[in-house]
Order: C-alpha cells, then structure tokens, then sequence
C-alpha cells in the first residue's frame, strides 16, 4: 500500500515537473498573440526586448536572449537546445576577468540586435549569433552556428552555417510530388497561395 501511494506521488510530482506549452505570448509592443506558444523549459532573458510574431513556436530547453533587442517574426518554431543571442561575453570576461562579475557594462561586452524573419525554421542545438539577421522562410539545420546575413528561403547548415540550399525548392517538389494525395483542385489552391506568399503577395 505505501509503495504504491509512493509510486503515484512519484508519477504526479514527474508530471507537474515534465515540459509544457504555455499558448498565448505578449510582445514588448504590448499585442498580444494567442496562437503563439513556449516551453515552461525555455529561458527567456529581457523580455522587454522581445518583438514577437503570432504563431511562433518555441519548444523545450532554450535560450532565447532579447536583451540587445531581439525580433521573432509571425511562424517561427524554434525547436529545441538552441540559443538565440543578442549579447556576447567572451571577450569582455578575457578583459575584466575577475572584475567582470558585477560589472554593469563590462568593456569589451558585445550588443547586437537579432532578426528571424517570418515563417523560418531552426533546428535543434543551433546558435544564432548576436547580430544575425535571417530571411524570410529559412531553414537552420540542426546544430548550426549562424552570424551575420542569411537570405530568404535559405537552407543553412555547419559551423559557421553556410548556404547549402533553397527551401522554395524543396516545397515546390513537395507540392508536385503530393498531387495525387491532396486532388488537383487542393493542390493547385495551395500552390497558389504558397507562390503569392513567396512573391510577397
């Protein structure tokens, strides 16, 4: 009986302590967006910073730093492990050493504003480095360290991410290839809006 009653208190206390999805985020700009959605296992540092598109995605056990000003455009998903930078230390804690812990601004402290343009996607255990500015509909394989311009509807991937594709051509072959499951009619409908979408319709 008390084993029992410990394995049921064991599996509630796992329960209330697993991930979540919190839906419903409020951007810096005050609007609100009832579509988005984030981990109770994800960080979010200076909030304030934060400018946040509706239905964005950010899963389990990230770093989503906004302190140097940070934009998610509308769809993003952040997957998981990653860590989205607007402020780096490295060089600041060489300068400062021990007088860096404490220090209000550190000298050699790094700020940069950080964009992810609409609809794009990051793969798990990738770190957007501060100042990145991602296109529209880009792709972040797993495990990339990205810096600096990314184009839209780029495919990224490696350390540092380079240019290894085009996400338009992997939907389009994806739209041509699901013709027979969706119907003509369903098809063409929705490769229509996707070319609108993508024209900047």
């Amino acid at each position: 009986m008390i084993k029992s009653f410990k394995q049921a208190l064991g599996s509630l206390w796992l329960q209330a302590l697993r991930p979540r999805m919190v839906y419903g985020l409020r951007s810096a700009d005050g609007r609100w967006c009832p579509h988005s959605r984030i981990s109770t296992h994800s960080a979010i540092e200076g909030p304030a910073g934060l400018q946040l598109g509706d239905h964005v995605f950010i899963g389990h056990f990230n770093f989503i730093d906004a302190s140097g000003g940070l934009v998610i455009g509308e769809g993003c998903q952040v997957t998981n492990h990653v860590s989205i930078l607007t402020h780096s230390s490295h060089i600041a804690l060489r300068l400062e050493r021990q007088a860096y812990w404490g220090h209000p601004q550190p000298g050699g402290l790094q700020r940069a504003a950080t964009q992810l343009g609409a609809w794009c996607f990051i793969g798990p255990h990738s770190v957007l480095a501060p100042g990145a500015r991602l296109g529209r509909g880009v792709l972040v394989k797993a495990y990339s360290h990205v810096r600096g311009e990314v184009p839209d509807f780029a495919i990224v991937e490696g350390q540092p991410a380079r240019v290894v594709g085009d996400t338009r051509a992997l939907d389009r072959a994806w739209l041509q290839a699901q013709g027979a499951t969706l119907g003509a009619d369903a098809q063409a409908a929705l490769a229509a809006a996707y070319e609108a979408w993508v024209a900047g319709a």
